[in-house]
Protein backbone atom coordinates (compact mmCIF):
# COMPACT_ATOMS: atom_id res chain seq x y z
CA UNK A 1 0.00 0.00 0.00
CA UNK A 2 1.32 3.77 -0.33
CA UNK A 3 1.41 5.47 3.05
CA UNK A 4 1.98 9.22 3.05
CA UNK A 5 2.70 11.22 5.86
CA UNK A 6 3.13 14.92 5.09
CA UNK A 7 5.47 15.14 2.15
CA UNK A 8 6.96 11.88 2.83
CA UNK A 9 5.70 8.91 1.88
CA UNK A 10 6.53 4.99 2.28
CA UNK A 11 5.87 2.18 -0.02
CA UNK A 12 4.99 -0.71 2.47
CA UNK A 13 3.28 -3.85 2.70
CA UNK A 14 1.21 -2.67 6.06
CA UNK A 15 0.65 0.54 7.99
CA UNK A 16 3.65 2.05 9.99
CA UNK A 17 4.08 3.07 13.26
CA UNK A 18 5.66 6.21 14.39
CA UNK A 19 8.49 4.54 16.23
CA UNK A 20 8.96 2.35 13.33
CA UNK A 21 9.65 5.81 10.93
CA UNK A 22 11.85 7.12 13.39
CA UNK A 23 14.06 4.47 12.44
CA UNK A 24 15.80 3.41 8.90
CA UNK A 25 14.96 -0.14 8.66
CA UNK A 26 13.81 -2.14 5.53
CA UNK A 27 10.43 -3.31 4.93
CA UNK A 28 8.63 -5.55 1.86
CA UNK A 29 7.63 -3.30 -1.07
CA UNK A 30 3.85 -3.98 -3.00
CA UNK A 31 4.48 -2.22 -5.87
CA UNK A 32 7.78 -1.05 -8.26
CA UNK A 33 7.62 0.59 -11.23
CA UNK A 34 8.28 -1.05 -14.10
CA UNK A 35 10.02 1.16 -16.52
CA UNK A 36 9.76 -1.41 -19.36
CA UNK A 37 6.02 -1.82 -19.28
CA UNK A 38 5.29 1.41 -18.09
CA UNK A 39 3.25 0.44 -15.44
CA UNK A 40 3.52 -0.49 -11.29
CA UNK A 41 4.32 -3.94 -10.99
CA UNK A 42 3.75 -6.06 -7.82
CA UNK A 43 7.05 -6.18 -6.20
CA UNK A 44 8.51 -8.76 -3.75
CA UNK A 45 11.70 -7.00 -3.17
CA UNK A 46 12.96 -5.37 -0.22
CA UNK A 47 13.50 -1.64 -0.26
CA UNK A 48 14.99 0.90 2.02
CA UNK A 49 12.84 3.63 3.74
CA UNK A 50 13.71 7.11 4.02
CA UNK A 51 15.28 7.92 7.17
CA UNK A 52 13.24 9.90 9.38
CA UNK A 53 14.97 10.91 12.43
CA UNK A 54 14.05 9.31 15.80
CA UNK A 55 13.49 12.97 17.66
CA UNK A 56 10.58 14.12 15.90
CA UNK A 57 7.77 13.97 17.43
CA UNK A 58 4.16 12.89 15.73
CA UNK A 59 3.46 16.98 15.65
CA UNK A 60 6.05 17.67 13.79
CA UNK A 61 5.43 15.06 11.40
CA UNK A 62 2.16 16.11 11.39
CA UNK A 63 1.52 19.99 11.24
CA UNK A 64 3.91 22.84 10.20
CA UNK A 65 5.65 25.21 12.85
CA UNK A 66 4.98 28.12 11.77
CA UNK A 67 6.82 31.69 12.08
CA UNK A 68 6.15 33.59 15.45
CA UNK A 69 6.14 37.23 14.26
CA UNK A 70 3.81 35.63 11.12
CA UNK A 71 2.07 34.16 13.81
CA UNK A 72 1.39 37.44 15.66
CA UNK A 73 0.19 39.14 12.59
CA UNK A 74 -2.18 36.47 12.03
CA UNK A 75 -3.73 37.12 14.90
CA UNK A 76 -3.83 40.97 14.39
CA UNK A 77 -5.34 40.30 11.50
CA UNK A 78 -8.31 38.17 13.17
CA UNK A 79 -8.77 40.60 15.95
CA UNK A 80 -9.61 43.18 12.61
CA UNK A 81 -11.99 40.67 11.03
CA UNK A 82 -13.73 39.53 14.47
CA UNK A 83 -14.07 43.59 15.17
CA UNK A 84 -15.11 44.49 11.74
CA UNK A 85 -17.94 41.30 12.08
CA UNK A 86 -19.20 43.31 15.29
CA UNK A 87 -19.56 47.05 13.58
CA UNK A 88 -21.07 45.10 10.77
CA UNK A 89 -23.81 43.62 12.31
CA UNK A 90 -24.88 46.18 14.47
CA UNK A 91 -24.88 48.35 11.12
CA UNK A 92 -26.99 45.32 9.35
CA UNK A 93 -29.64 45.68 12.22
CA UNK A 94 -29.75 49.26 12.48
CA UNK A 95 -30.67 49.46 9.15
CA UNK A 96 -32.96 46.74 8.79
CA UNK A 97 -34.57 48.40 12.08
CA UNK A 98 -34.88 51.92 9.95
CA UNK A 99 -36.54 50.12 7.51
CA UNK A 100 -33.71 49.92 4.80
CA UNK A 101 -33.91 46.52 3.97
CA UNK A 102 -31.78 46.03 0.56
CA UNK A 103 -29.16 47.88 2.29
CA UNK A 104 -29.41 45.65 5.87
CA UNK A 105 -28.89 42.26 3.31
CA UNK A 106 -25.82 43.91 1.95
CA UNK A 107 -24.09 44.88 4.87
CA UNK A 108 -25.14 41.52 6.57
CA UNK A 109 -23.52 39.45 3.67
CA UNK A 110 -20.41 41.97 4.12
CA UNK A 111 -20.37 40.44 7.99
CA UNK A 112 -21.15 37.24 7.13
CA UNK A 113 -18.02 36.99 4.42
CA UNK A 114 -16.31 38.71 7.13
CA UNK A 115 -17.01 35.59 9.37
CA UNK A 116 -15.60 33.44 6.93
CA UNK A 117 -12.64 35.22 6.71
CA UNK A 118 -12.07 35.04 10.57
CA UNK A 119 -12.41 31.11 10.09
CA UNK A 120 -9.91 30.72 7.33
CA UNK A 121 -7.27 32.45 10.18
CA UNK A 122 -7.85 30.46 13.24
CA UNK A 123 -7.44 27.99 10.61
CA UNK A 124 -4.50 28.67 9.68
CA UNK A 125 -2.94 29.85 12.78
CA UNK A 126 -4.10 26.33 14.26
CA UNK A 127 -2.13 24.66 11.21
CA UNK A 128 1.15 27.04 11.88
CA UNK A 129 1.03 25.56 15.83
CA UNK A 130 -0.23 29.36 17.27
CA UNK A 131 -2.80 29.82 19.31
CA UNK A 132 -5.90 31.89 18.20
CA UNK A 133 -6.83 34.85 20.52
CA UNK A 134 -10.47 35.65 19.92
CA UNK A 135 -10.87 37.78 22.90
CA UNK A 136 -9.09 40.54 21.29
CA UNK A 137 -11.12 43.50 19.77
CA UNK A 138 -9.97 46.33 17.71
CA UNK A 139 -11.85 49.86 17.96
CA UNK A 140 -15.85 48.91 16.77
CA UNK A 141 -17.16 52.51 15.54
CA UNK A 142 -21.00 52.31 15.17
CA UNK A 143 -22.23 55.51 13.14
CA UNK A 144 -25.12 57.05 14.39
CA UNK A 145 -26.63 57.60 10.78
CA UNK A 146 -25.78 55.77 7.43
CA UNK A 147 -23.56 57.84 6.09
CA UNK A 148 -21.68 58.07 9.33
CA UNK A 149 -21.70 54.33 8.92
CA UNK A 150 -20.25 53.80 5.67
CA UNK A 151 -17.76 56.28 6.68
CA UNK A 152 -16.68 53.82 9.35
CA UNK A 153 -17.08 50.93 7.39
CA UNK A 154 -14.79 52.50 4.65
CA UNK A 155 -12.38 53.38 7.25
CA UNK A 156 -12.47 49.83 8.24
CA UNK A 157 -12.06 48.18 4.75
CA UNK A 158 -8.99 50.64 3.79
CA UNK A 159 -7.43 49.21 6.95
CA UNK A 160 -8.08 45.77 6.88
CA UNK A 161 -6.54 46.17 3.00
CA UNK A 162 -3.00 48.07 4.50
CA UNK A 163 -2.92 45.36 7.25
CA UNK A 164 -3.55 42.36 4.20
CA UNK A 165 -1.07 43.95 2.31
CA UNK A 166 1.76 44.17 4.89
CA UNK A 167 1.13 40.49 6.17
CA UNK A 168 1.79 39.21 2.49
CA UNK A 169 4.54 40.81 2.14
CA UNK A 170 5.78 38.98 5.57
CA UNK A 171 4.43 35.57 4.04
CA UNK A 172 6.61 35.80 1.57
CA UNK A 173 9.83 37.06 3.34
CA UNK A 174 9.48 34.28 5.83
CA UNK A 175 8.77 31.71 2.81
CA UNK A 176 4.90 30.49 3.97
CA UNK A 177 3.42 30.70 0.26
CA UNK A 178 0.48 28.88 1.75
CA UNK A 179 -0.22 31.08 3.87
CA UNK A 180 0.24 34.05 1.57
CA UNK A 181 -1.76 32.76 -1.07
CA UNK A 182 -5.01 32.48 1.85
CA UNK A 183 -4.51 36.10 2.52
CA UNK A 184 -4.09 37.32 -1.15
CA UNK A 185 -7.52 35.54 -1.17
CA UNK A 186 -8.97 37.64 1.73
CA UNK A 187 -7.30 40.61 0.25
CA UNK A 188 -9.33 40.33 -2.45
CA UNK A 189 -12.60 39.93 -0.94
CA UNK A 190 -11.70 43.29 1.51
CA UNK A 191 -11.09 44.92 -2.08
CA UNK A 192 -14.56 43.97 -3.08
CA UNK A 193 -15.59 45.61 -0.10
CA UNK A 194 -14.30 48.49 -0.64
CA UNK A 195 -15.47 48.66 -3.79
CA UNK A 196 -18.78 48.17 -2.64
CA UNK A 197 -19.05 50.79 -0.20
CA UNK A 198 -17.41 53.03 -1.93
CA UNK A 199 -20.00 52.83 -4.89
CA UNK A 200 -22.43 53.29 -2.23
CA UNK A 201 -20.80 56.65 -1.31
CA UNK A 202 -20.93 57.59 -4.84
CA UNK A 203 -24.72 57.21 -4.79
CA UNK A 204 -25.17 59.67 -2.42
CA UNK A 205 -22.81 61.95 -3.68
CA UNK A 206 -24.75 61.72 -6.79
CA UNK A 207 -28.56 61.44 -5.84
CA UNK A 208 -28.53 62.68 -2.33
CA UNK A 209 -29.31 61.16 0.50
CA UNK A 210 -32.54 61.20 0.72
CA UNK A 211 -33.32 59.87 -2.68
CA UNK A 212 -30.29 57.28 -2.19
CA UNK A 213 -32.43 56.02 1.44
CA UNK A 214 -35.89 55.74 -0.95
CA UNK A 215 -33.86 53.43 -3.16
CA UNK A 216 -32.72 51.22 -0.16
CA UNK A 217 -36.37 50.34 1.31
CA UNK A 218 -38.00 47.03 1.16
Amino acid sequence: MLWGDCSMFFITDRPMSLEERGHAHTVKCVYKFSHEEGKWLPNAERVKIWQVSAQKKKGDLCGMKGNQKLIEVLNSLLADELSAINQYMVHSEMCANWGYGKLHERVEKRAIEEMKHAEKLIARILFLEGMPIVSHLKEIRIGGDIEKQLAHDHAAEKGAVEAYNEAIILAGEVRDFATREILEHILSDEDKHLDSIEELQDQIGHMSLPIFLTTQVG
